[in-house]
């Protein structure tokens, strides 16, 4: 029974590939790869690399997150999904802000392209409001809706348009839950551990425990286990406040 809750909690531990060059990254897929569920890669790797390190871990028998948060006209979001779609990714995202159109193409075109290509069709989330991002932060962009608000109006336009969930702030995973029932994914990025220390840009936050205990679906961790001297003791600590939060819930 032990061995089956861990399992589960690591299918559900999504670890952020926040490196410049392929041999780093590849390097932490060979160390986590059995230890995490999923493997993000994002702007700065995919930037660095291209389509190759997707094309490794999937080759090593890994999930692949694809997090470049597609922002554009419908149909260059919608084009761009579908490269995606062709690089067998099992989760990517667009930012909800890029409105309801943009978003129903682009779920509308990755399907198409997944069921004429026989493959799996992936998870795609909307972006509501980056972690990085306060009160004060949305102020001064021009929004006039606090955090929360903003979450739930971009993750309702979202979800009206399709998507299978969204990438949102541990903080907002309640209000989400009883708005949107279990079904629809959550994916909590800037995570910690209970006992981190790490100083960085997150700013709307919990730790692995809370968040998995109010109903995260996914939590993505990055720094907490990559910026430590023993990372694979720091994911097995992370996994274990997972499964306790599992088991809590």
């Amino acid at each position: 029974m032990k061995n089956t809750s861990i399992r589960a909690a690591s299918d559900k531990l999504i670890f952020a590939l926040d490196a410049d060059n392929y041999e780093d990254a590849l390097s932490w897929v060979e160390l986590l790869s059995g230890h995490v569920g999923m493997f993000k890669v994002g702007k700065e790797l995919f930037t660095a690399v291209g389509p190759k390190i997707i094309e490794s871990i999937k080759n090593k028998g890994q999930r692949v997150f694809l997090d470049l948060k597609f922002h554009d006209i419908p149909n260059t979001v919608a084009r761009a999904a579908q490269a995606a779609v062709r690089l067998n990714v099992d989760m990517f995202n667009v930012h909800a802000s890029g409105g309801s159109q943009m978003i129903k193409e682009t779920v509308a075109a990755s399907w198409a392209c997944a069921d004429k290509l026989g493959l799996p069709r992936p998870v795609i989330l909307a972006v509501t409001v980056l972690t990085s991002l306060n009160k004060a932060d949305l102020a001064e962009i021009g929004f006039s809706k606090d955090a929360g608000e903003q979450v739930l109006h971009l993750a309702k336009l979202a979800k009206n348009a399709g998507v299978s969930g969204v990438v949102a702030s541990a903080l907002d995973i309640a209000m989400l839950r009883a708005k949107f029932g279990d079904k629809f994914i959550i994916v909590t990025p800037g995570i910690r551990s209970a006992g981190a220390k790490i100083k960085d840009d997150q700013k709307r936050t919990l730790s692995a425990y809370e968040a998995v205990k109010t109903g995260a679906d996914y939590i993505v961790v990055g720094r907490p286990i990559s910026a430590v001297p023993e990372p694979l003791e720091a994911c097995r600590q992370i996994v274990q406040e997972i499964a306790d939060g599992l088991a809590a819930k």
